[in-house]
C-alpha cells in the first residue's frame, strides 16, 4: 500500500513538471520576434582605409528603433566558399564599422565583383538577418591645378580591375570640415569620355595656414561603393587667429584678469573693512562710556 502511495505520488508530480515545461514551450512559441533590418555600406578612402558600415535597426511599437549591442559577422563570399573578416558590435545607435584589408587582399569573382556579406544571428525577441555587398574596385585620381590664376581641382573616374575610365558617373566635390563638409561647384559633377571632372575652387574658403584638404567623392555607387580621394593643397584664405589667452580679458582666467577689475574690487574690499574696523572701534568706545 504504501509503495503505491510514493508511485502515485511521483506519477503525479513528474506529471506536473511536464505541465510546467508545456506550459513554458507554449509561451515562448508565442512572443512575437521582431523582424530585423540590416543595412551595409562599403566606403574606401583612396590611400586610406577600406570600410564596412554596418547599421541595425527594427520597426517596433510603430517606430524604427536602433539595435544596440548586435554581433555581426562579416565574411568574404566567394561562390559557395566564404572567408571570415570579422566582426562588429554595433553602439547605441545601432552602427558599427569594421576596417577591411585593402581589396587586393580579398578574393572577387569571375566578373571583378567583391561580395561582403554581414550576418546577424538574432536572439530571443529579433529574428535572424542579413545583407550583402557587392561592389567593385574603382579608383580616383585627383590633383589641384592653376589656370588662368584661377586654382581647380581634375579628378579622374575609373575601374582600378581593367583600367577603363567611368564616363558619365556623378562626383561632388567638398572641403573636410570638423563638423561636416563644405560642398562646392555643382551638385552634380558628371564625368566626360575620359572619366574626367574639373571644378572651380572657391576663393573665399578660409584655413589654418592657408591649407585645405579637398575632397572628390563617388557616393553610394551601386556599383562601386562609396569611393572618396583627398588633396591638401594651400589653396584657401589663411585665417588669422585673434586670440586673447596672453591678455587680461574679461573671458580669460583668474590670474589674466584686467587691472582695472582688480584695483575696483580690492578698493571696495579695503573700504569694506576700514568701514568695519571704525564701527568695532566706536562700538569699544561706547562700552567703555
Amino acid at each position: 500500500m504504501k509503495s503505491y502511495t510514493r508511485i502515485y505520488r511521483i506519477s503525479k508530480l513528474l506529471a506536473l513538471v511536464f505541465c510546467l515545461a508545456l506550459v513554458q514551450m507554449l509561451q515562448a512559441q508565442d512572443v512575437e520576434k521582431h523582424k530585423v533590418r540590416l543595412n551595409g555600406q562599403y566606403v574606401k578612402v583612396m590611400d586610406g582605409e577600406v570600410m564596412i558600415n554596418l547599421k541595425a535597426s527594427s520597426r517596433i511599437g510603430r517606430q524604427n528603433v536602433a539595435i544596440t549591442g548586435a554581433h555581426i559577422m562579416i565574411s568574404n563570399e566567394v561562390g559557395e566558399e566564404e572567408y571570415a573578416l570579422g566582426h562588429v558590435m554595433t553602439d547605441e545607435n545601432g552602427q558599427g564599422s569594421l576596417v577591411l584589408p585593402s581589396l587586393a587582399s580579398l578574393k572577387m569573382d569571375s566578373t571583378t565583383t567583391y561580395t561582403i556579406r554581414a550576418l546577424y544571428k538574432g536572439n530571443d525577441t529579433l529574428t535572424k538577418a542579413s545583407t550583402r555587398i557587392s561592389v567593385r574596385d574603382a579608383k580616383i585620381i585627383a590633383r589641384v591645378i592653376e589656370k588662368d590664376s584661377v586654382n581647380y581641382i581634375t579628378a579622374q573616374l575609373m575601374d582600378a580591375a581593367t583600367d577603363s575610365l567611368l564616363a558619365d558617373r556623378s562626383l561632388f566635390t567638398q572641403v573636410d570640415r570638423l563638423i561636416r563638409p563644405l560642398k562646392f561647384g555643382k551638385d552634380f559633377n558628371n564625368t566626360d569620355e575620359e572619366g574626367s571632372i574639373m571644378v572651380k575652387i572657391p576663393d573665399d574658403i578660409p584655413g589654418i595656414d592657408g591649407n585645405l584638404l579637398l575632397e572628390v567623392v563617388l557616393s553610394e555607387s551601386d556599383e562601386y561603393g562609396t569611393v572618396k580621394a583627398r588633396v591638401n593643397a594651400p589653396v584657401g584664405v589663411p585665417v588669422v587667429q585673434e586670440s586673447t589667452f596672453d591678455q587680461r580679458t574679461m573671458w580669460g582666467p583668474k590670474n589674466k584678469a584686467p587691472m582695472y577689475l582688480l584695483i575696483i574690487a580690492n578698493f571696495i574690499i579695503f573700504g569694506i573693512w576700514i568701514t568695519i574696523v571704525y564701527l568695532i572701534r566706536n562700538l569699544f568706545r561706547i562700552s567703555k562710556a
